[in-house]
C-alpha cells in the first residue's frame, strides 16, 4: 500500500502494548478489585441512592479535574458531534447498569458472584477483539481462551440457575468497554461527557429522595456525606485509567489485565465477609487461574522474544 492510500485510512486500533496504557488499566482494575469495601461501607443506604451520588460526584469530580487541566472545552467538542454524542449516550447507559448491578450484588452479600462476571468479562473482551477489531489470537492464546470458557461454563453449571449477576456485568461492561475504545475522545473528556448527559436523571433522583424523607444527604451525617462524595473520585479515576489504557493496549490484553479486579474481589468475599467458597466453585476457578497463567505465560515469552 503506497503512502497515499494509507493517508486516506482512518487511524487503525492500536494492537501494540502502550507501557502507560498497560499501567493505567492495571491499576484501575486494582482500584475495582477493593472497590466493595467503601461499598460495604455504604450498605444502608438504597442502591439507586448510591449510584445516583456516584454519578454526580463523579460528574463534579471530573469537570475540577478538567478545570484545572484546562481541558472544559473537550467536553462541548465532544458534545457537539452527533455520533460521538449518541456513542457517548450508549456509554453512560451501559455503565450505569454496571453501576446499579454491581451495587446490587455487593449490598446482597454476593461478591464470589460479581467476581464470576468480572472474570467472565475478559473472555468477552477477547471474542469483541477477535470480532469486530479484527485482533488475531494464537494457539496458546485460543487454548487459554477455551480452558477460561470451561471454568465459567462449570461455574455456571454448578451454581444451578443462570448467573444474571454475573452476566449482567460481564455484558454490560465489555460493550462499555468496547464502545469507549472506539470513541475518539480522551480519557478524562469522555468519562465527564458521559456523566454530564446522565448528571441530571441523578441530581432529580436525589432531590425527590430528599424531598420525600428518603434522602441519606441531609440525615446520615457528615461522615456519610464525606463516603458518598468520595465516591466521586474513586467512580472517575479508574474509570479513566481503564479509558485511557483500552486505548493503548489490544484489547485482548485488556481481557488479561481484568483478571485482577474478580481475583482481589473474591478474596475479599472469603477472607473478609466470609462468603462460601468450597467444592465445585474451586475447581471452576482453578481453570480460569490455569488459563490466565497460560494467556499471560504466552505474552511474557513473545515479549522477550522480540526484546532479545
Amino acid at each position: 500500500m503506497n503512502a497515499t492510500a494509507r493517508s486516506t485510512q482512518p487511524s487503525p486500533v492500536s494492537t501494540r502494548t502502550d507501557p502507560r496504557g498497560l499501567a493505567a488499566a492495571a491499576s484501575a482494575f486494582f482500584i475495582w478489585g477493593l472497590l466493595p469495601l467503601y461499598l460495604k461501607a455504604l450498605q444502608g443506604v438504597p442502591i439507586v441512592q448510591i449510584t445516583a451520588h456516584r454519578l454526580v460526584w463523579g460528574c463534579l469530580f471530573a469537570f475540577l479535574w478538567l478545570q484545572l487541566r484546562g481541558e472544559v472545552g473537550q467536553v462541548v467538542t465532544a458534545l457537539r458531534d452527533p455520533n460521538t454524542r449518541w456513542r457517548l449516550c450508549a456509554s453512560a447507559t451501559l455503565i450505569s447498569i454496571n453501576w446499579l448491578t454491581y451495587v446490587y450484588g455487593i449490598a446482597a452479600n454476593r461478591v464470589v458472584e460479581t467476581s464470576l462476571g468480572y472474570f467472565i468479562n475478559p473472555l468477552l473482551n477477547v471474542l469483541l477483539g477477535v470480532l469486530i477489531l479484527r485482533e488475531r489470537l494464537n494457539a496458546a492464546q485460543w487454548t487459554a481462551v477455551a480452558v477460561a470458557a470451561a471454568g465459567v461454563s462449570w461455574l455456571t453449571w454448578s451454581a444451578g440457575h443462570p448467573p444474571w449477576i454475573s452476566l449482567t456485568l460481564a455484558l454490560s461492561f465489555g460493550l462499555y468497554g468496547l464502545v469507549r475504545k472506539v470513541i475518539r475522545v480522551d480519557a478524562l473528556p469522555g468519562f465527564a461527557s458521559e456523566t454530564l448527559l446522565l448528571a441530571p436523571l441523578g441530581i432529580g433522583y436525589i432531590i425527590w429522595c430528599e424531598l420525600g424523607g428518603n434522602g441519606v444527604l441531609t440525615t446520615g451525617g457528615v461522615g456519610l456525606d464525606l463516603l458518598l462524595a468520595l465516591g466521586g473520585p474513586l467512580t472517575a479515576i479508574p474509570l479513566v485509567l481503564f479509558a485511557f489504557g483500552a486505548r493503548r493496549i489490544p484489547y485482548s490484553t485488556v481481557g488479561l489485565l481484568q483478571y485482577i479486579g474478580p481475583t482481589i474481589q473474591l478474596m475479599l468475599a472469603v477472607f473478609a465477609f466470609g462468603e462460601p467458597f468450597h467444592g465445585p466453585r474451586v475447581f471452576g476457578f482453578v481453570l480460569i487461574w490455569a488459563a490466565l497463567a497460560l494467556y499471560a505465560g504466552d505474552g511474557l515469552w513473545r515479549a522477550r522474544k522480540l526484546t532479545a
